[in-house]
């Protein structure tokens, strides 16, 4: 990322952990986990989770799938504290080290991890083919890697709609799309490469989660974290909502493995 300032300081964390469940930074809680990692099985295995966030996640990975270690990396130091809180919560801080990394190739040896793993982080990486080419040397033979991404439907320049919403939610965005994420994973080497379009699904959920920031959270929300930052994220649900319904702003989930 290489940015000087953190882009999930504290309010933005509590903000989203509000709008999406504590230790969460990404949409979709459990359900949509579970959909991710539907047909892989974590049992006993050593999970690297690349931009482990707010640390909900890492948490579940360990409880609920029964990986038996997680390695979450992340740039930023708030969302790496707020992790660490929330594994000491749910009693599985012995089985998840959390590491700061700076951005650029990934320092673990080859072959160190069974699993990668990521959600809704790799939108801030816009090297796809450096990123798929690192996650191939982590990864043991016959290792998966599974993630989710925000990806744009097409290469080239956003549209007008598209653009108004990057520039809200003034993050780092890079976007990239389904074909580029193909190409790149199959040219680091994967194979049973899969994307899986899921606008679909967040074009509704975001509705529903703008529904909620405009009603029932609104007043905890303002109380909490300010006007300012509420107020801001309405526009940018408003936005991306837009853009949703372009199929322009397209998730993902991405699926490889390594022969």
């Amino acid at each position: 990322m290489g940015q000087d300032e953190d882009l999930y300081p504290e309010p933005v964390i509590g903000f989203l952990e509000l709008l999406w469940g504590r230790g969460w930074l990404s949409p979709g809680g459990p359900d949509e986990l579970a959909r991710l990692l539907q047909g892989e099985d974590l049992k006993g295995k050593h999970v690297l989770d690349i931009g482990c966030g707010a640390g909900g996640i890492d948490c579940l990975l360990v409880t609920d799938y029964g990986a038996a270690k997680i390695t979450g990396i992340d740039v930023e130091a708030p969302v790496l504290e707020t992790a660490r809180a929330r594994a000491i919560e749910a009693g599985v801080s012995d089985s998840i080290d959390l590491v700061k990394v700076e951005p650029g190739p990934l320092p673990f040896a080859d072959a160190s991890f069974d699993v990668v793993f990521s959600k809704d982080s790799i939108v801030h990486i816009p090297d796809k083919h450096a990123l798929a080419s690192e996650v191939f040397r982590v990864l043991k033979p016959g290792g998966v890697f599974v993630a989710s991404d925000w990806l744009i439907s097409h290469d080239g320049e956003p549209s007008p709609d598209m653009k108004a919403y990057i520039e809200s939610e003034a993050l780092d965005f890079g976007m990239a799309s389904p074909s580029t994420y193909e190409a790149a994973l199959k040219a680091a080497g994967f194979t049973d490469v899969r994307l899986t379009n899921r606008n679909p699904w967040y074009r509704e959920q975001a509705r529903r989660e703008l529904a909620e920031l405009k009603g029932p959270l609104h007043a905890r929300a303002v109380g909490e974290m300010g006007q300012e930052l509420v107020e801001h994220n309405i526009q940018t649900w408003t936005l991306m909502i837009k853009a949703l319904d372009l199929g322009e702003h397209c998730p993902h989930h991405v699926r490889g493995r390594k022969p």
